[in-house]
């Protein structure tokens, strides 16, 4: 979509971006059951729809279909918006609404399946946090939404994971000098370190360095998960002798390690 001119058949480079007093102007006069000014509202803050729509790219859905849904909300933040109550920025009061619109589009239209319940939960959660940002002129905190809706702050939460959108490993969440650094590259791997190579590398050639029949006792012990009188059987040996040649061979091990 970055690179993208024409959505829905508008030219994106040519939108026009109104300026706070040109929109106040025009939201008073929409509210006031002007059509025209409604539609240059519209017009006006398309750009603002796109600014949002750059939190969703890359999650397999339509560009177009999201960008209509986006002016969905924002038709709704202009005609719920009261310029003469709310002491905020139109933008302030619009960006949540147009979010929200496009999270419910991808709710709806995820793979993956939430219950009912849920849903309505995480609906009212949206709602809630909608008004709270109007209203404050801020995002609302997780125990501010839970006070609205009287619900506990767990509920909230989970209501919220339930209907967010996977993130691609390969989503860029930082750009430096045209570099872009990718979600993948926050990941920590804590198994395939360095230091875990080492070890595996290591206890290879510990346990190459004993005899075989060493070898066969810890095989039968701890990847077949045989007891020690069963491997006595098995070898022909008593369990004692087995009980003693394990400890020795695990000592082995240990010292091989130690010294690598």
């Amino acid at each position: 979509m970055l690179g993208k001119v024409e959505i829905c058949g508008v030219n994106t480079a040519e939108l026009k971006v109104l300026s706070g007093e040109e929109c106040r102007a025009l939201l008073l006069r929409a509210k006031q059951g002007d059509s025209a000014a409604r539609e240059a509202l519209i017009a006006g803050n398309l750009r603002l729809v796109l600014s949002v729509l750059q939190r969703f790219v890359g999650r397999g859905e339509n560009v177009d279909d999201l960008f209509q849904v986006g002016c969905i909300g924002l038709i709704k933040a202009i005609d719920n918006f009261d310029a003469e109550a709310h002491d905020v920025r139109f933008s302030t009061y619009g960006v949540p609404m147009i979010a929200g619109e496009i999270r419910r589009y991808l709710r709806d239209n995820s793979a993956v399946r939430v219950s009912r319940s849920m849903r309505d939960t995480a609906y009212h959660v949206l709602q809630a946090k909608e008004k709270l940002t109007a209203a404050t002129g801020r995002e609302p905190t997780m125990e501010e939404i839970a006070k609205e809706l009287g619900i506990r702050r767990q509920d909230v939460v989970f209501a919220l994971d339930a209907i967010s959108e996977p993130v691609s490993l390969y989503e860029p969440v930082y750009t430096d000098s045209g570099e872009n650094i990718c979600v993948m590259d926050q990941v920590g791997d804590t198994k395939n370190t360095d230091e875990h190579w080492l070890e595996q590398i290591a206890l290879s050639s510990a346990i190459a360095a004993l005899g075989e029949r060493e070898k066969r006792i810890l095989a039968l012990r701890f990847y077949s998960g045989r007891t020690q009188t069963e491997v006595a059987n098995e070898i022909g040996i008593s369990q004692a002798q087995v009980s003693r040649l394990e400890k020795n061979a695990i000592n082995k091990i240990k010292k091989n390690i130690f010294v690598s």
